[in-house]
């Protein structure tokens, strides 16, 4: 199965993570939660706590098949740090999955990678989203050239992870 990376630190929306995270764990996939220096994270809702398992300074986008970055203040504080906008931005020219969901996009708005492409996010962050070149749709997911998944918020987290695990599906298929 899939090998994800999973950017992100403090203040992530708990179930942004939580929900996709358990059922990529389900379907046989392997998470590897990615961040800058902490060893354990604490969602902003005090619900979920997690191990972070790599430092990003320890890790080569080539060793993973997807990128899975939950929503939260989590990416707002991650894309001041080079080294995970340039993960990201690594995946993407790869042209492996990427699951975004609420403001999970911001780290790929400062990646430069939007231009042209189909996306949603966050009511606040839409705006930002089209003034760095994306088509940005108002729905629950919006799935963009077989590789990018985005989701608006916690209500779309059943569909988000329906076309994420599409997604995933497809890739492992791919590869046999």
């Amino acid at each position: 199965m899939s090998k994800i990376a999973v950017l992100m630190t403090d203040m992530f929306e708990d179930v942004e993570y939580t929900d996709p995270a358990k059922a990529f764990k389900e379907d046989g996939h392997e998470l590897s939660v990615i961040s800058t220096d902490k060893k354990e994270l604490k969602g902003k809702q005090g619900e979920a706590t997690v191990q972070v398992d790599q430092l990003i300074n320890q890790v080569d986008p080539d060793d993973y098949d997807a990128l899975f970055i939950p929503g939260g203040f989590s990416p707002d504080i991650l894309r001041a740090d080079e080294r995970i906008v340039e993960f990201a931005k690594k995946m993407v020219y790869r042209q492996k999955p990427v699951f975004a969901i609420c403001h999970g996009p911001q780290i790929l708005i400062t990646a430069d990678v939007l231009k042209g492409r189909n996306i949603t996010g966050f009511k606040s962050i839409q705006m930002d989203l089209k003034l760095a070149g994306a088509n940005v749709f108002d729905e629950p997911v919006v799935v963009c050239g077989g590789t990018l998944v985005t989701s608006r918020q916690p209500d779309d987290i059943p569909v988000f992870i329906e076309e994420s695990k599409k997604l995933l599906k497809q890739g492992v298929t791919s590869n046999v």
